[in-house]
Parts: C-alpha cells; sequence; structure tokens
C-alpha cells in the first residue's frame, strides 16, 4: 500500500495553510484509491460478470485472458484476479513498475517508464504472443492505467530498431506536447497501440476498463489506446511532427516509414458480445473529492481547467490572475485546476517535473503575497526525473530561496526546482500512488491574519 494512503495528520487550516495543503492531496487520494473503485465497478453475479453498467454471461466462453498495464496494473489486476476466482480459466500478462508475486496462470512484468526499454519490447512480445491465442471462445479483460505508453512497446515496422523507437520517445518527453498529441504519434509506430492490441485478438470479446491519465472524454488515448478503435489519422502524425521542431531530425528509418504509414485501425471486430469500454477514474474524480473536502472547510471554491495542456509558466499566470480576481478579503478562496501543463526543454535538464515547475513560477508570481498559498502534484506520486510528486509554496518561498543562498531563477531557467524544494522542506513526498489520474493544482487566497 503506498505510504499516503496509511497518513491521517490533519493540518489545522488557519494555522498550517501549506500544512493544510498537503493533508487535501492526502485525503483526496484516499478517496480515489483503485481498489474501492474496483469493488464497485467490477463484481462477479452468479454467472455474470458486471463492469460498470454492461454484464457479459461467463457460460458463453471458455476462457478469459486478463491483460493489465500501467501504474495501476497491479491493483487492477489483484482485484480482477479475486472477483473472477475460479469462475473460467484465466490467463494473463501485468506489467507495471514494480515486482509483484503473481498468482499461477499470470505472468508479472516490469515495464520501462517514462521511456520503452527492454523491458517494455519483451512485455509487447509477451502481449502480442497472448492476443494470437485468443478466438470466440475468449473473454479479453484489459485493464489500462496512465503509463501504459512506455511500459510495453513494439515497433510496428521491422526497419524500426528498438533503440530509434526508445530515443523517439525520450525527444517526445522533452517536446512540450500535450498528452493527446504524443499519443496520437506513439500509436502510429506501435504493433500494440492504436487498437492494434485488440485486433491481435480477433474474434474474442473485449472488455476494457481504464484509469484515465487524459482529458476527460478521450478514451482512445489512455495509454495510447491498445485496445480501442483509433480515432486519430496519419495526417495527424505528420502535421504534429511538422509543427514541432524539438522532435526534429526523425530517426531515419522512421522517416521512411512515415512515407508508407498504415492507418491504426477504425473499426475492430466484435466477438459474441459487444466489446464495451469504462473510464473508472479520471482527473475529474480529483476534483470533484477536492470539492467536497476545501468546501467543508469553509472555501468559497472555483474550479478552473481552461489551463489544462497549457504551458506550464501560462499556466502559472493564468491561475494566479483568476485567483487575485476572484478574492474578497473576508471569504478564504479555493482555486482548483486538474489535468496536466506542459514544459519544453532546451538543452540538460536538472531535476524536477511539470507540477514543481509549475509550483516553483508560482512562487516568483506570488512573492511577497503571505496570503497565498498554492499547490501542484502528480497523482500517481511521481513528478518527472524526481522521486517527489510535486511542492507546495507560498508568499515567502522565492525569498526564503535566496535568504538560504539558493537561486530560485536559475533553477526555474534550467528545470532544476526539485533540489531547491528539497532544501526548503516543500516537496510533496507521498511515494508512488499505484494510480495515474493526472495533476492536481491547488490555490488557496486566505483571510489576511
Amino acid at each position: 500500500m503506498p505510504p499516503f494512503l496509511d497518513r491521517e495528520e490533519i493540518a489545522p487550516r488557519q494555522q498550517n495553510p501549506k500544512g493544510y495543503a498537503q493533508w487535501l492531496f492526502t485525503q483526496v487520494m484516499l478517496r480515489v484509491n483503485v481498489p474501492r473503485s474496483m469493488r464497485d465497478s467490477f463484481v462477479l453475479e452468479g454467472s455474470e460478470l458486471r463492469v460498470g453498467e454492461d454484464r457479459f454471461d461467463l457460460r458463453l466462453f471458455k476462457r478469459i485472458f486478463l491483460v493489465s498495464i500501467g501504474k495501476a496494473s497491479v491493483p487492477m489486476a489483484e482485484h480482477a484476479i479475486q472477483t473472477l476466482g475460479d469462475a473460467l480459466p484465466l490467463t494473463g500478462v501485468v506489467v507495471g513498475l514494480g515486482t509483484w508475486a503473481a498468482p499461477p496462470g499470470i505472468l508479472s512484468l516490469r515495464g520501462d517508464h517514462p521511456v520503452p526499454g527492454r523491458n517494455s519490447f519483451v512485455a509487447a512480445h509477451e502481449l502480442l504472443q497472448l492476443m494470437q491465442t485468443a478466438d470466440e471462445d475468449t473473454l479479453v479483460l484489459y485493464l489500462i492505467s496512465g503509463g501504459a505508453s512506455a511500459m510495453a512497446e513494439a515497433p510496428l515496422d521491422a526497419s524500426i530498431s528498438s533503440e530509434d523507437l526508445s530515443a523517439f520517445y525520450r525527444r517526445l518527453l522533452h517536446s512540450g506536447l500535450a498528452i493527446g498529441k504524443t499519443n496520437v504519434l506513439r500509436k502510429h509506430f506501435s504493433a500494440i497501440k492504436g487498437g492494434r492490441l485488440a485486433l491481435a485478438a480477433g474474434a474474442a470479446t473485449r472488455c476494457t476498463v481504464l484509469i484515465s491519465d487524459v482529458p476527460p472524454g478521450r478514451l482512445d488515448i489512455v495509454g495510447s489506446g491498445p485496445s480501442l478503435a483509433d480515432t486519430s489519422t496519419v495526417e495527424e502524425v505528420r502535421r504534429i511532427l511538422a509543427e514541432t521542431p524539438l522532435l526534429a531530425p526523425v530517426p531515419e528509418a522512421m522517416a521512411r516509414f512515415l512515407e508508407q504509414m498504415p492507418e491504426t485501425p477504425k473499426t475492430l471486430p466484435e466477438g459474441r458480445l459487444p466489446s464495451t469500454s469504462l473510464s473508472l477514474l479520471s482527473s475529474d474524480s480529483l476534483i470533484e473529492e477536492a470539492i467536497q473536502l476545501v468546501s467543508t472547510a469553509g472555501y468559497r471554491v472555483i474550479v478552473d481547467n481552461t489551463c489544462d495542456d497549457w504551458d506550464y509558466s501560462d499556466a502559472a499566470k493564468y491561475l494566479v490572475e483568476r485567483a487575485r480576481e476572484e478574492s474578497v478579503a473576508s471569504i478564504p478562496l479555493c482555486i482548483l485546476s486538474a489535468g496536466e501543463v506542459t514544459v519544453s526543454i532546451k538543452g540538460q535538464a536538472g531535476l524536477g517535473g511539470r507540477n514543481q515547475q509549475w509550483a516553483l513560477r508560482v512562487a516568483q508570481l506570488i512573492d511577497g503575497q503571505s496570503n497565498f498559498v498554492a499547490m501542484s502534484v502528480g497523482s500517481d506520486g511521481i513528478d518527472g526525473n524526481s522521486p517527489a510528486a510535486g511542492a507546495v509554496v507560498d508568499g515567502s518561498t522565492w525569498q526564503r530561496a535566496l535568504r538560504a543562498g539558493m537561486n530560485p531563477q536559475n533553477a526555474l531557467e534550467s528545470f532544476n526546482a526539485y533540489p531547491l524544494f528539497e532544501a526548503l522542506g516543500d516537496t510533496v513526498d507521498p511515494g508512488p500512488s499505484g494510480n495515474n489520474i493526472r495533476d492536481l493544482r491547488v490555490i488557496f487566497v486566505n483571510k489576511q491574519p
């Protein structure tokens, strides 16, 4: 169990506003945890498997294949396996970040993240091998969560080396592209993404359960959509590449393949029952739980996701300005914003991630304003290449860094926020959560003392 799920300390809001912000994150994550959500939505009722509002009569099948990939792969798989029991013979592949003592019949693999490596290519091979043995008597359960894109991967064309594909992923991470465009590119160069893993399962019936780390309503982007028909096109791929200079030059083999690149599957074969998909948790879940908590604490709450997928600096300026415009001296205010911001990295980056980058920019903008507190955290418990999930700042953060002999402006420009926040004691360090439903940004404007 992730460390923060055991934390119950409560920091009084007025006495410790930064502590309250961290407490809020802890409580939100308690309420959106994966096992609880699976228990509510994945249930065996007699011979029927209920997934959300959909039902699968298991008497129509001879076997179940389980595919679970992503940061939440283990808790999702654990519940599915426990629920199914011995209802039907069960075989599967689970690909996650850590090791897991899987039961008989289930192959547990560690995937690489955020750049696919040898483990990721082994995982894709095992997944394709399993899917190719599926038939009309098979029900395939796809449990997909954020991080799946990197954890299992295989080039679509034999001319593309695994090294080229990994190098391309690395450039994607530093390109500043939003997750939607990033995954459009990943889908079209992959042998398992964009519905191709489902296509490999032929006439099997498919049930997909998703924990979404993408904007709401875009389910085929989660994990680059291995089990769902794809809505993006080759034309989009070419346009995105042309508009993103940081991705140039594309590896030569990939550039040649692009000239004859096939479309991803736009439709997929159906099995004995219609295939279904269910979004179990998303960034909306973060907001819903946070609203209840901060409203109870006496804050006037405003939800503003306008800056989702914006550049981190633009998003920081927008939300701080919104907080200033909406604040009333006698009523504490809370701005909630979910989603992700982007960071375009040129040259060598330090330690940090998009949440800490946003937080440090906000610290600069609210410098000297004692009633402001802001926090940005990743629901997966990991921010970029740092061990923290994010950071919490207030109107004194920038000056505290200067007084401690640090250069916050340099840390901002060199994408090296983590060492600064660690030295100040302002990182949020819950550890990996086993979940991934994007980021939560919060700005509090408290009453002046």
